[in-house]
């Protein structure tokens, strides 16, 4: 059973930065894409970015221009880089992973934007 780990959450001012980690137990190629969600308290999973086996991406509206997804191969990892954060940025944030007709979910990890 294949394993996802998020970390890199944290508390951080508005403006500010935070990279996310979605480290896989196994090889990252094998899922073939990875999603990162979030969710705010009363409100659904909302998928926030992208990447696939073949590196295409795609973001949130929302969040365009501001965050970034890219994948460590020889790490098996994929981040999150998060860039002039805002208040409603706020949520758990988790990673998905998708391998045929299973999908894989991480924790979650608590990205709080706050002065």
């Amino acid at each position: 059973q294949a394993q996802l780990v998020e970390s890199g959450g944290g508390l951080v001012q508005p403006g500010g930065s935070l990279r996310l980690s979605c480290a896989a137990s196994e090889n990252i190629l094998s899922f073939s894409v990875i999603h990162w969600y979030r969710q705010a308290p009363g409100e659904q999973r909302r998928v926030v970015a992208f990447i696939t086996r073949e590196d295409m991406t795609n973001y949130m509206v929302s969040v365009k221009g501001r965050f970034t997804i890219s994948r460590d191969n020889a790490k098996n990892t994929v981040y999150l880089q998060m860039n002039s954060l805002k208040p409603e940025d706020t949520a758990v944030y988790y990673c998905n992973g998708r391998r045929g007709l299973n999908d894989y979910w991480g924790q979650g990890t608590q990205v709080t934007v706050s002065s």
